[in-house]
């Protein structure tokens, strides 16, 4: 008898990542595929929606082939995306802009605008935060600029969607896609008429929404071929790379919180229902008919160690580098670091937020600002969970994933600001697996999405030093004191 395998695969920001599984959640083989972005003007962040799809087709081919896949041994194929990307299409959905992705900030006007008029209204439907992040400003952004592929567009479609478009034929939609759009009403579950006005499309303009078991119809005989797998292997939709991460993660239950920190990060848990932070500090989005994620993103994580790394002209690696934290006393003798250098989403959802280092004094080395970004960035987490708690209640575990997890010193000051422990996964495909798991949940073979726990990759703990946790509490109120006294100066300059 032949293996029993499922796939994930994950149409990430920066790569495109196709992930082979046992049923166990085992790694078994895994390609990766970067993503090139382009940057045309300021504040403009693209990608080519073809040059994905192409990567998909290859990582998927070459997942396939390392792992000597047979006839019959894959059973499906769950699909991961990033959240927030747009693409202008024509009749035969073929692309007539670019991609803009997350990280595009033209919209920056239309969001401040917006947030002194309506948004908070639409914000409490969708549950998606007013930011240029949001397709909901791109394209407003669009009409407001008389953009050439937004007026000639039959259809608007994220990246996902134009796969899916491509490779099965369908034009639909997965929940958590939909409602990371900001055109998504959470409660209904369906596309938000006074949002769809402020963009200025309409509604078959936009995917048929489905819940994430969704089975796909059968792939199309040229790309399975290109692929190597038979068309009748069964691709459930699946859902966002941040629900599946969390899924992966086993962090699926009340209290159950996953921190997810790679060039960005971003704190989530799942909750019954769809509730909405009144503060406009964190996001909810729709996962299936009953449950959603809530959580905020941060522009800021390890892009601001790169940004560090390359401050100092650093030549060792990243584990060198964070290393020399250690010599340094929780509290970096001082030094509070705000880490916005890169923007900021939650929780202050301003992109003109700007990084600052507060308390220098003349005998500060360079392992004080190391000590103090890798404890900003974890502050800055901390505070986006304390929004989670006013809805969600304190957390019962904390997984934790993603690039930064891989530094022990980082992990070890999360649990002593946290003061919990953190379980961290041996594996950092969480959102593969999620999207592998839901492919199985799709397709009949695991009764619930809640049985992913009995199928788990071994995790390490990682205890709360109580006398840091106590210094921590602390260095964490004149943080917040600082931010609150500085973010009213965030203005676009």
């Amino acid at each position: 008898m032949g293996r029993e395998l499922v796939a994930g695969l994950d149409l990430g920001t920066t790569s495109v990542k196709a992930v082979l599984f046992d049923l166990r959640g085992r790694l078994i083989a895994e390609s990766e595929k970067m993503n090139t972005t382009y940057y045309p003007h300021a504040e403009w962040a693209e990608q080519d929606p073809w040059e994905i799809e192409r990567s998909s087709v290859l990582a998927m081919k070459e997942v396939i082939t390392k792992a000597g896949v047979q006839k019959d041994e894959l059973r499906a194929v769950g699909i991961s995306g990033a959240m927030h990307s747009i693409i202008c299409v024509d009749d035969n959905a073929d692309p007539l802009s670019n991609m803009l992705i997350w990280s595009d900030g033209r919209s920056s006007c239309q969001a401040e605008e917006l947030m002194q008029s309506t948004g908070m209204d639409i914000y409490k439907k969708t549950g998606t935060p007013i930011h240029p992040m949001s397709p909901l400003l791109k394209l407003r952004w669009m009409k407001e600029n008389d953009y050439v592929p937004y007026q000639k567009a039959t259809y608007f479609m994220s990246m996902k969607a134009f796969l899916i478009q491509k490779w099965f034929g369908e034009r639909v939609v997965d929940y958590s896609i939909a409602s990371a759009s900001g055109m998504f009403h959470v409660k209904t579950l369906d596309w938000d008429e006074d949002a769809l006005a402020y963009a200025g499309v309409k509604r078959k303009q936009l995917a048929q929404i489905v819940p994430p078991t969704k089975v796909l119809p059968a792939l199309k005989p040229n790309v399975a071929e290109e692929i190597g797998i038979d068309a009748q292997v069964p691709f459930v939709i699946g859902a966002a790379d941040g629900q599946l991460a969390n899924l992966g993660s086993g962090a699926i239950s009340p209290g159950e919180v996953a921190v997810s920190v790679g060039t960005s990060g971003a704190i989530r848990q799942f909750m019954k229902g769809a509730s909405v932070n009144d503060k406009h500090e964190t996001f909810t989005y729709a996962f299936t008919d009953d449950t959603s994620i809530i959580g905020g993103a941060t522009n800021n994580g390890g892009i601001v160690l790169q940004w560090l790394k390359d401050l100092f002209d650093f030549q060792g690696s990243h584990d060198e580098l964070t290393d020399m934290a250690k010599k340094v006393d929780p509290g970096a003798a001082g030094i509070i670091f705000l880490p916005y250098v890169n923007g900021e989403r939650a929780p202050l959802w301003n992109q003109n937020a700007k990084g600052n280092f507060y308390g220098l004094s003349i005998g500060h080395k360079k392992e004080h600002f190391i000590r103090a970004v890798l404890e900003g960035i974890t502050f800055n987490i901390y505070q986006i969970g304390k929004s989670l708690e006013e809805i969600a209640g304190k957390p019962e575990k904390i997984s934790v994933n993603g690039g930064l997890a891989k530094s022990p010193v980082w992990v070890q000051i999360m649990a002593d600001i946290f003061g919990q422990n953190i379980h961290l996964s041996d594996t950092h495909h969480n959102a593969a697996w999620g999207a592998a798991w839901t492919a199985l949940v799709g397709i009949g073979e695991v009764d619930s999405f809640e049985a992913i726990k009995e199928n788990m990759p071994t995790e390490q703990i990682i205890q709360p030093n109580r006398e840091n946790h106590n210094i921590y509490t602390g260095v964490y109120e004149r943080y917040e004191k600082i931010v609150e006294d500085l973010s009213g100066n965030f203005r676009k300059s």
